[in-house]
């Protein structure tokens, strides 16, 4: 059996804001149907590394091989045309705009109108919530709403490697466990899927494998289920 294919490898991955050094040296990869979780405090960097990997902050130093190609300089709707797509933090819905209209934005460097209207048909299959919604303002929606519009839209780019940055932030407990059972659903219909979360626990029972980030460095990496298991991560990250 052949090993799984290496879609992303970030390398020694450097970013300062201003004098802040905020990551030092990064690297890891994420392969073909993984779903990799990066987890660490506040302030760790997760976010940051996004950020970088999608070239909305600029780097120091370090490589982005996305799919064989260095797309380190490349500008982000390129990235996003090449298949690396990001829900960010906060959602950042386009308040004004109806669900459908949000969804459609999402397809926008898309030219298949009959797939992106396929696609739409997919993302109300995944979000029944948000087809009951279709007309609605997007601002109005609520908060665990808002989240699943924020996905739904990054799906409509078609992402091969999909960026999930906190998709459980300020949601209620039984919308969070609504989330993550749609995350494990949108990797098994075959997306990649890079995952920050501050609910550690949460993502280490789906992730195959995670990254810990501390002060903008990997401190420690392994199978997901082992990092559950592990009294120093269990300590720090889990409570107890």
């Amino acid at each position: 059996m052949s090993d799984p294919k290496v879609l992303l490898n970030v390398t020694n991955l450097t970013v300062h804001y201003g004098a802040i050094q905020a990551l030092r040296g990064i690297s890891f990869e994420v392969c073909e149907g993984e779903i990799i979780t990066l987890i660490g405090s506040n302030g760790a960097g997760k976010t940051t590394t996004l950020h970088a990997i999608s070239n909305i902050i600029r780097k120091t130093a370090g490589a982005v091989v996305f799919d064989g190609t260095d797309i380190s300089a490349l500008p982000p709707d390129r990235i996003v045309a090449s298949g690396l797509v990001q829900a960010p933090e906060g959602r950042r819905i386009f308040a004004n705009l109806s669900v459908k209209d949000n969804l459609e934005m999402g397809a926008y460097l898309r030219k298949d109108r009959p797939a992106i209207r396929s696609d739409i048909e997919m993302v109300y299959g995944l979000f029944p919530r948000l087809k009951e919604r279709r007309q609605q303002v997007s601002g109005t929606l609520s908060g665990g709403e808002q989240q699943m519009l924020a996905m739904g839209r990054a799906l409509m780019s078609k992402p091969r490697l999909l960026l999930l940055d906190e998709p459980s932030m300020g949601l209620a407990p039984i919308l969070v466990d609504e989330i993550f059972s749609i995350i494990r659903r949108i990797s098994e219909n075959g997306t990649t899927i890079l995952l920050v979360e501050q609910n550690a626990f949460k993502a280490l029972g789906l992730a195959s494998r995670a990254y810990i980030l501390e002060t903008g460095q990997v401190i420690k990496t392994g199978p997901a289920k082992d990092l559950l298991k592990d009294d120093a991560v269990k300590t720090a990250y889990l409570g107890g």
